[in-house]
């Protein structure tokens, strides 16, 4: 079978299989007992994905193919509208509410471009977790050490597990602190979080509007590129062409806040990504960016998410408090203790951060540093209330930096096979997104090399 859109297109249009054969095998290990498609998925659209990809061989087969991709099978995040479909948002408080009456305009662009939709993917309860754990639906174990079950990262947690395990393609997910590239370090796969605004979130339900992505996970570069095309509008995406590595030059971020309580095997995969990038060609240039340090300090009331969150939920909470994962709603009702002028001073800090960062980072094609400075934690250790604190702040830690800066970012996998995931996450300048793909696909030529 195929490994990657790009691949599964190519297959598809010389006849070697058809969408049929990858939506059945994908359903297939969705099905497997033995694996985590039940706990990844919480709804499976089976009769509505193979109509669908019975629809687009026989399209393919007249020569009216809506695009090369149709009939690839994907799957979506749990907090897509998909029109008769409600969405739960991995919870089951919303469990009764009114279906979706349209599909997400993200979700409607790949429809139309002829990509088959599996089913809905698990995540954290409303999105407002990294670690992946979810008590209602299960929490889907990470691909590496299944025997010791660990963590999948979230709160795209679903998506990260079923594309790291054949289930689909891509896998459709949300970032608002790191929840399509935390899952992507995890499950050793690629995570892409967008420009905010740059691709719609209308139809998607928020965590925090003013830091809330949307993108994709998938195998490579080039399918999240691809994907991410589509959901952007673009009519017809290309893979990005990589640029001579010996062209490029990479921020390193000096002093700690980046990689404090950073594992060994991060540290030594991280490393080892640095020289072969730099043996390449690449000049990797330490960057002073003492800003980062501010952050969790103008956030630490709750930030954006539990100002925004609590603006969405306290309705909600108000009937249905008991429903919610207790966890979960104390990171909501964080949001209690922000005033009105505690926000604007909130907007107004992260503008001037902003501003600040810019000059500073300029010269560079990109950031880089680790995605999270852990490999996958056991999903026992977090049982306990203070260990769950801790290890989520970590994980979330160095992606939730791209969100409050406003700008692309991306993680790949770096760790040697047979290793424990370990995620090389880079970032980009706002608005950089087509030339952080591209630089992007280039350092993950070297990696794999």
């Amino acid at each position: 079978m195929p490994n990657t859109v790009i691949e599964a297109a190519a297959t598809l249009a010389a006849g070697r299989t058809t969408s049929t054969a990858l939506v059945e095998e994908a359903l297939a290990r969705i099905a497997d007992p033995a694996g985590e498609g039940s706990r990844a998925f919480m709804v499976v659209h089976h009769e509505a994905a193979r109509a669908t990809a019975s629809a687009m061989d026989t399209l393919r087969k007249a020569g009216r193919a809506p695009s090369p991709y149709a009939g690839i099978p994907i799957s979506v995040k749990d907090l897509y509208d998909e029109a008769g479909i409600t969405s739960r948002s991995g919870s089951v408080v919303l469990k009764g509410s009114a279906p979706a009456k349209l599909d997400a305009p993200t979700v409607q662009r790949l429809r139309r471009a002829g990509f088959v939709v599996l089913g809905r993917t698990n995540m954290v309860e409303f999105a407002f977790s990294g670690l992946g754990v979810n008590p209602h639906y299960g929490t889907p174990k990470s691909p590496w050490d299944r025997a010791t079950g660990r963590l999948p990262g979230g709160s795209s947690s679903g998506a990260g597990v079923a594309v790291a395990d054949g289930m689909g393609f891509v896998g459709l997910g949300t970032d608002t602190g790191g929840s399509c590239r935390i899952p992507a370090a995890l499950c050793g796969v690629v995570g892409w979080k967008p420009t905010a605004r740059r691709v719609p979130i209308t139809g998607i339900l928020p965590l925090s509007p003013s830091l809330d992505s949307a993108g994709p996970l998938a195998r490579s570069v080039a399918d999240c590129a691809l994907i991410d095309g589509f959901m952007a509008g673009e009519e017809t995406p290309t893979p990005p062409a990589p640029p001579p590595m010996q062209s490029l030059t990479f921020g390193l971020p000096r002093g700690t806040y980046l990689t404090d309580g950073m594992d060994g095997h991060v540290a030594a995969a991280f490393e080892k990504a640095l020289r072969k990038l730099a043996l390449a060609g690449a000049r990797i240039v330490e960057v002073d960016l003492p800003e980062l340090t501010e952050i969790p300090q103008v956030t630490a009331a709750g930030g954006f998410p539990a100002s925004e969150a609590l603006a969405w939920h306290r309705r909600l909470i108000a009937e249905k408090a008991d429903g919610y994962d207790p966890r979960i709603l104390k990171r909501i009702r964080r949001g209690e203790g922000m005033s009105a002028a505690d926000y604007v001073d909130l907007v107004n800090a992260r503008a001037r951060i902003i501003a600040s960062v810019a000059p500073r980072t300029a010269p560079f094609d990109a950031l880089i540093c680790p995605t999270c400075p852990l490999i996958p934690p056991a999903i026992a250790e977090v049982e306990d209330e203070k260990e769950y604190n801790r290890i989520n702040m970590l994980l979330l830690r160095n992606t939730s930096v791209g969100n409050f800066l406003d700008r692309c970012s991306i993680s790949l996998p770096c760790n040697a096979p047979g290793e424990a995931p370990v995620g090389l996450m880079l970032t980009g300048a706002h608005g950089a997104d087509q030339h952080l793909f591209a630089v992007s696909a280039a350092v993950e030529a070297v990696l794999a090399a």
